[in-house]
This record gives structure tokens, sequence and C-alpha cells, in this order.
């Protein structure tokens, strides 16, 4: 359900194009502060700060990940004792990501998520790239253990890698939203990416949410193909909002 809200205020929202995503919210003219959130208490208020964090957290993953076609899923395992240390596995990561770069000639997006591993054995790592890269060069460029590769399931038949891309992002979110719940990272990052491959954006600016819609469409040159507004959740807390998706990047 769209409702068009006309005022002093503006609708903001920012496209884009090559993850197919557009979000944002209104923004009332008046300067006065607030109106939108109740009260809480402490507890309450630090746990909604997580959950949102969390969620903008996957939400830059996704736009990531299917902006540059993250198709190909992986794990990097230390043998031996393994490794403890979250900064010590930042660096090495770091090194197999030079490696990686140096033996393809050419930078390559990535995105990678450090994981505790259930069985004890210290930290690993899941990786997606945005390329095949043949296993033998994975292997030489981490050269601390273990290197598995693995093709997602449970897709649909034909799936293209806008499908695959969303799966991979999906699957790598997982990781990044359990360090929000288990762990005190002390400024390191929840997950990395390579520099230079974030998803351009569009800022876009309307009088009603159909406005932000029908400008949006236009650019994609299609309608969403799937479509939310906070109007509709009863459990929403905040300025109005909405977020569309497209099948079809460009």
């Amino acid at each position: 359900m769209v409702v068009a809200t006309q005022s002093r205020g503006m609708w903001r929202a920012t496209l884009f194009p090559t993850a197919g995503e557009a979000g944002g919210s209104y923004a009332a003219g008046s300067s006065r502060g607030g109106g939108w959130a109740a009260l809480e208490d402490e507890e309450v208020a630090a746990a909604r700060s997580r959950a949102e964090a969390a969620r903008r957290a996957l939400t830059r993953v996704r736009r990531y990940s299917v902006a540059n076609r993250l198709t190909k899923l992986g794990t990097l395992t230390y043998a031996g004792e393994g490794c403890r240390d979250p900064r010590v596995l930042r660096r090495d990561v770091a090194d197999f990501m030079r490696n990686l770069r140096s033996s393809l000639g050419e930078p390559i997006p990535y995105l990678w998520v450090p994981e505790w591993h259930p069985n004890g054995h210290g930290l690993h790592v899941q990786f997606g790239l945005g390329r095949y890269v043949a296993r033998g060069l994975i292997v030489r460029a981490w050269g601390r253990g273990f290197v598995d590769i693995r093709l997602l399931g449970d897709l649909p038949v034909g799936s293209g890698r806008i499908e695959i891309a969303r799966r991979t992002a999906s699957y790598l979110g997982k990781y990044v939203a359990k360090t929000f719940a288990t762990e005190d990272l002390r400024g390191l990052h929840r997950y990395e990416v390579a520099q230079g491959f974030q998803p351009p954006s569009l800022r876009l600016e309307g009088r009603s949410d159909v406005e932000i819609l029908e400008r949006a469409s236009e650019h994609m040159g299609a309608e969403p193909t799937k479509r939310w507004y906070s109007n509709e959740r009863k459990e929403w807390r905040g300025p109005p909002a909405l977020w569309f998706q497209w099948a079809t990047p460009l």
C-alpha cells in the first residue's frame, strides 16, 4: 500500500542502481525535534541500537555483494592450533588478499567475515569473491592451512548471478549478525571489503513516497519487484520509511 504524504517536508531516498535497491525516509519540514520514538529505558534502548546497527551492516553487505556480483564462496581455516587473536587474523587475511591480487594481476571485489570455529579451532574466515579464481591460486595465496570452496545449494533451477549474489549476501550476513549478538570487537571491523568497489548511489527527493517510487523506477527502467513501507509495519518506530528492490540491477 502506498500512501502519498504531502507537507512542507520532503522524502529523501538513495538509489543504488547496480545493487538494485533504494531506501529512504520522510524528513519533516519543522526544525523541532523528535516525535517519532517513545522514551525507553537504557537496556531496551541499547538492544534497539544493536539491532539497528546490525540491520545497517547487513544492508551494506547485501548492496556490496549484489553490486559486485559476489557469487564465489569460500572458507579459510588455519592448520595446527589455529588462530585466536582477531588482530593476527586480520593481518593474515590482508596478506592473503594482497597475494591473491598479485597472482591475478588486478584488484578484485571481495567481502570477508571472521567467525569463531564451532568446533573450538579458533578463528576462520568466510569470504565471497566477484569472479572465478582457480582453487590452486587461493590455496597458495592463503598458505596457512586449508581452503574450502563451495557451491550454494537451495537455489531454483536457472538462477542467475543476481540471485546467487543475494544468497551469498544472506550467507555472509548471518556471520556478521552473529558478531553483534556475541562479540565485543573493541574497534575492529566486523567484516572487510575491497576498496574501490563500493556501489555507486544516486540521491532522490520528492514531496511524496509516490514521487520517490516514480523517480527510482524511471532511472531503473522498471518498477521494483519488491516494495516495503513502514506504515504497513505496526512495530515500526521512527519516521515514515520505504525500501524498494529490483530483480535486475543495472
